[in-house]
């Protein structure tokens, strides 16, 4: 539900950002308040997922245009490590494996970073412990998955538990979701959903990237977009999401078509 009093979080005007020298977000704008929910869908290539990266300062990827404010200050000058510190969080579509680094001091360190930034008291070992562990209750998570390898061995919805986990240790104030739902068997994709449900609330925001409706029945979405060539081509509420369900992107193709007839 919108909050009336809500604060913007997230400014993003005519992005543009580049790989390689391939352009492909031609022209980004999009506006997310606190309390809010956005979807963002749309084919393969149509530039989602670099959207995301863009965001979280992933440096295969160049921005040559635009700017992008986010609770006032400005996002792209900021490194990839100042943006998580600030309360940017991604949940990767593939979430890597780091052997040799074990779960729980990789997601200590974590914690412990981001709390120091914010002027907060950090959390020996067993302090973290008992906390960590706590948290993993509402992702149906086995404890022993702290003393294993940063996702190794993991299972697909058992790396994206953790990913999810990972968002509710660091408290972001706004979390982007690259296809989550990626992979995950109905009973894991509850779980996350649960677990993503519990941890929205009106003083944050979610972008979800996502090309099934199926995630939307159980983390319903205020706002709804369509991406298509690296620009937000349709925006909508949770409806849009059921019609691009029953009659795919040609549908979309079709009814702008007929709007532009229209207007001609």
């Amino acid at each position: 539900m919108i909050n009336q009093n809500s604060q913007t979080i997230l400014n993003v005007k005519n992005l543009h950002a580049n790989t390689d020298g391939t352009e492909i977000l031609k022209g980004i704008n999009l506006t997310v308040k606190s309390g809010e929910i956005h979807a963002i869908m749309g084919l393969n290539g149509s530039g989602k997922s670099t959207f995301a990266k863009v965001l979280a300062g992933h440096p295969d990827y160049t921005v040559t245009q635009g700017n992008v404010l986010f609770e006032q200050q400005d996002l792209l000058a900021m490194n990839s490590e100042e943006r998580a510190q600030a309360g940017i969080f991604l949940a990767f579509q593939y979430p890597i494996e780091i052997p040799g680094v074990a779960n729980n001091q990789f997601l200590r360190l974590a914690y412990n970073t981001v709390q120091s930034k914010r002027g907060n008291e950090e959390l020996d070992p067993l302090e973290f412990d008992d906390f960590v562990r706590e948290k993993m209750k509402l992702l149906e998570m086995n404890p022993d998955f702290l003393d294993r390898s940063v996702n190794e061995g993991f299972s697909g919805g058992e790396k994206k538990r953790n990913e999810i986990l990972q968002m509710a240790l660091l408290e972001p104030k706004l979390g982007i979701l690259d296809e989550t739902d990626s992979g995950l068997d109905i009973d894991a994709l509850k779980i996350v959903a649960k677990g993503v449900n519990h941890l929205s609330n009106k003083d944050n925001a979610m972008i979800m990237i996502t090309h099934y409706q199926r995630l939307l029945d159980h983390i319903v979405p205020d706002y709804v977009h369509v991406m298509e060539s690296g620009r937000i081509i349709k925006t909508g509420g949770k409806e849009l999401a059921l019609e691009l369900e029953k009659h795919g992107y040609d549908w979309l193709h079709s009814q702008q078509q007929n709007n532009a007839g229209v207007s001609a």
